[in-house]
């Protein structure tokens, strides 16, 4: 095959009949390749004369841009050919009948977290949030935790790596308490906020998970007794339950952070609970250590904290008797909320 225009069409005819990106190539070789047939031609260059051999290696050169562009131009046609059976394949038929999107809902706790976020807010309370990894100080010693308290233990808390700038091992916080002392700090007095969020503990049975929520309260100023606490989480509660049929009782308790310290009880006056006294929070007034490591005068100023557990009291209010079941994401347990 010593015609070059013979060469050029063999080359688009063996171009065209290939059928996918590896015959093409295969193609190219026959033509384009260290043993092709274009290639032998500007091999027979060097044994012309050098008035011709510039005269024939225009034609080859001429020949071999025709083969290029029409390899170019197949394997052109070759990736928009594939490009066209992956959008046939996923082609959607706008005539069928549309796919139902699940709706989603609110999870039971977040709902009790929106509803307190909602009362407190309305009794002029700030809502804080702040870091799930403490460090030693926030977490214990800034709340008058000694060295030696037994929920600095393994058995209690969840350490993980790293230290803090101290050298103490960071962890998970134990409660939302460390939030008392960062708002604090970083506010001007009076300070009025809640600080609802999650925490961990190693504990895990029908009524205690590894995580749950809590919500902490603080209220600090010149002038705040146990009057003004007991006004307020009476407030709430009557709020939260929708119900002025409920009473309060302080039980003497201990808490490090707090002085004289208090454990909350509730007693609905109907339903099925009626009558029966229910623990629901811890609280007291704020101790004078913790407020001096908030960086506040305690000769000054006074204030009480509580904390309250969210999945209680969503247990009370939807009479749920397994806190396992928040967790287990079961649908038919879930949708009930929603």
């Amino acid at each position: 095959m010593d015609s070059l225009e013979q060469l050029i069409d063999s080359a688009k005819q063996d171009f065209l009949a290939a059928p996918d990106a590896v015959a093409l190539e295969n193609a190219k070789a026959k033509y384009l390749g260290k043993t092709g047939l274009i290639t032998a031609q500007m091999k027979q260059l060097g044994k012309m004369p050098p008035e011709d051999r510039r005269t024939r290696g225009a034609v080859i050169n001429a020949a071999k841009g025709q083969i290029e562009a029409a390899l170019n131009a197949r394997r052109q046609d070759i990736a928009n050919q594939k490009l066209q059976e992956k959008l046939n394949a996923e082609a959607i038929d706008v005539t069928l009948p549309g796919r139902g999107r699940g709706k989603g809902g609110i999870h039971p706790v977040m709902r009790t977290w929106e509803r307190i976020e909602r009362i407190f807010g309305s009794i002029g309370f700030d809502v804080a949030d702040g870091p799930e990894i403490e460090n030693d100080w926030t977490n214990f010693t800034a709340l008058n935790s000694p060295e030696n308290h037994p929920a600095r233990s393994m058995q209690d808390t969840f350490y993980i790596d790293g230290n803090d700038a101290n050298g103490k091992p960071l962890l998970l916080r134990t409660h939302t308490s460390p939030m008392q002392v960062r708002y604090a700090r970083s506010h001007d007095l009076p300070v009025k906020v809640i600080a609802p969020g999650r925490t961990y503990r190693v504990d895990s049975d029908a009524t205690h998970s590894p995580m749950f929520h809590q919500v902490e309260g603080l209220w600090i100023d010149t002038d705040i007794s146990f009057a003004d606490l007991k006004g307020v989480y009476l407030n709430f509660i009557q709020a939260f339950f929708e119900t002025d049929n409920v009473q309060i009782r302080f039980r003497p308790s201990y808490f490090p952070f707090t002085e004289p310290s208090a454990e909350i009880d509730i007693a609905f006056g109907s339903g099925p609970l009626k009558g029966r006294w229910l623990e629901v929070s811890g609280c007291g007034q704020v101790h004078p250590k913790v407020l001096a490591n908030m960086g506040i005068d305690a000769e000054k100023y006074i204030g009480f904290a509580f904390g309250s557990g969210l999945e209680r009291l969503t247990m009370l209010r939807y009479g749920i008797n397994d806190l396992r079941l928040f967790y287990e994401g079961d649908l038919r347990f879930l949708k009930q909320f929603n």
